[in-house]
């Protein structure tokens, strides 16, 4: 069951950092709960509504060294490193997940800039 839901939550996560999910009012509803917060690479504490209201950055990223660190039957944290190709910077993203209403659903998020390049990073190399 792990390996499905770590592969369910890969696919949800890439949504959420991808520019279908970030362009769409409905799609960001949708992945994000109500009690969603973020804690941003800039420093600034987001809500679901500031998301909504106001749109969320729109940049190309790539996603790597994806891991999940279940914490109850309904709640899994989860790891990763982003290269945000354009805005030329990486950074260290962590999400908890919550399974509401029988889908699970992004319930906070933080980013924080890393100086750290992709090959230092990468599990093969470790």
């Amino acid at each position: 069951m792990e390996a499905n839901l770590k592969e369910h939550l890969k696919a949800l996560e890439e949504s959420h950092t991808g520019l279908e999910v970030r362009t769409s009012r409905e799609k960001l509803d949708e992945i994000l709960s109500d009690q969603f917060f973020e804690i941003g690479s800039s420093g600034y504490i987001f809500d679901k509504k500031e998301c909504l209201e106001t749109g969320v950055v729109l940049t190309e990223m790539s996603l790597h060294n994806y891991e999940i660190y279940p914490l109850a039957s309904n709640i899994v944290l989860s790891t990763y490193f982003i290269v945000d190709k354009t805005r030329n910077r990486n950074t260290l993203r962590s999400s908890i997940w919550k399974l509401i209403d029988g889908r699970w659903q992004l319930y906070f998020h933080q980013g924080t800039i890393t100086p750290l390049e992709l090959r230092e990073v990468l599990k093969e190399n470790k």
